[in-house]
């Protein structure tokens, strides 16, 4: 018995006078007895309707349909909406069909269409009322704790942002973290996962759960590889993902940064004041073997920063890719005398004129 039955249960226990659920109890929970009571109650306001039309409109016959959208099997649900159609039909012959019965009539329709695809959606997750949407729910915070960074210590900063397409709640473009048992080390990952809404969001939440446990488990050079043989395991028909990977030791500031067909990092170097993008080659995850992504190292001084991001955020229709860094890094330099401190929501916000697609931006920085 699954917690929420218990819970259930347990409250119709302390209703029939605080003993435990009998049987009789549990038999009124199960599905025949709601149809039944549902059944009954739609011919019940069907007749009401013809009797009082002033007192109990038309319109009542939504509610059966709704409730049973959230409780009851799709055939089930049939038999009801067909219910629904006869008590409809009765009360036009004897009340007559006026311009407003009509459209009342139009309404508790369209309430059965979506009902009976409701209940589809439900009978395909195998869950009762809204407990689909509540798993969606925790399906995405536990993506967002998911990339959470970890703190880094005096002399540095990290500040990561990302908006999913289209203002919805699931985002394709993901980050995960790790730093070594004695603090020396960062390692982390940003991630594009193609496809968009829920459809990315929920491969994306598989993706992180995987390279955040092979993140800090295995060498830095085969952090990608591993992801790619991962992901080419899944035979996913879009199962592609683009990713950029950075090892940064917080001691010396030294790093090395891996792409798998990710748009560039790029640094800012504080003693000349100007940002340089570090060009790094590799395949994407998820389309053919490979072995090795070679690295690009370099080192942050105090006062450089790191910027890792995705293509939501420098593709546009009909512009070149290289002249959205471009801008990306016109807009980095801005920001430069105003410190970096909320830079990754300031440059969203400048440079994405779309949200059309995923975006994500990390900065990382070094202050001593």
């Amino acid at each position: 018995m699954t917690t929420r039955s218990a819970g259930v249960l347990g409250l119709a226990g302390a209703f029939f006078g605080g003993r435990p659920a009998s049987a009789l109890t549990r038999r009124l929970l199960r599905e025949p007895v709601v149809m039944a009571v549902l059944l009954a109650a739609t011919l019940l306001l069907g007749l009401s309707m013809v009797q009082w039309e002033s007192i109990v409109p038309a319109i009542a016959l939504v509610l059966p349909l709704l409730f049973g959208g959230l409780f009851v099997p799709p055939r089930a649900l049939a038999w009801l909406v067909g219910t629904v159609a006869f008590c409809l039909i009765a009360g036009g012959v004897v009340i007559g069909g006026g311009q407003t019965f009509v459209a009342v009539t139009a309404v508790v329709g369209i309430t059965g269409v979506v009902s009976l695809g409701l209940a589809r959606s439900r009978a395909r997750l195998g869950l009762q009322g809204t407990m689909g949407e509540s798993m969606l729910v925790d399906l995405r915070d536990r993506l967002a704790a998911q990339g959470r960074m970890p703190p880094l210590g005096r002399g540095w900063q990290i500040d990561l942002k990302h908006h999913a397409a289209e203002r919805s709640s699931f985002s394709g473009d993901f980050a995960v973290a790790s730093r070594s048992t004695d603090g020396r080390m960062l390692e982390l990952a940003l991630v594009d996962v193609s496809g968009k809404g829920h459809n990315a969001g929920t491969r994306a939440l598989l993706l992180s759960g995987a390279f955040g446990g092979l993140l800090g488990s295995l060498p830095p050079d085969q952090f990608l590889p591993a992801a790619n043989a991962y992901l080419l395991r899944q035979r996913w028909p879009e199962g592609f993902a683009t990713a950029v990977h950075l090892v940064v030791d917080l001691t010396t500031g030294e790093y090395e940064v891996r792409s798998a067909g990710h748009p560039p990092a790029i640094h800012f170097h504080a003693g000349s004041g100007r940002w340089a993008t570090l060009d790094t080659e590799g395949g994407l995850l998820g389309v053919y073997e490979q072995k090795h992504y070679e690295p690009v190292t370099g080192r942050l001084r105090p006062g450089d920063a790191l910027m890792l991001y995705t293509d939501g955020l420098v593709e546009a229709p009909r512009r070149d890719l290289s002249d959205g860094i471009d801008k990306l890094q016109g807009e980095a330099e801005r920001l430069v005398a105003h410190g970096f401190a909320g830079g990754a929501q300031k440059l969203i916000n400048a440079v994405a004129s779309s949200d059309a697609d995923d975006r994500a931006l990390l900065l990382l920085w070094r202050t001593l």
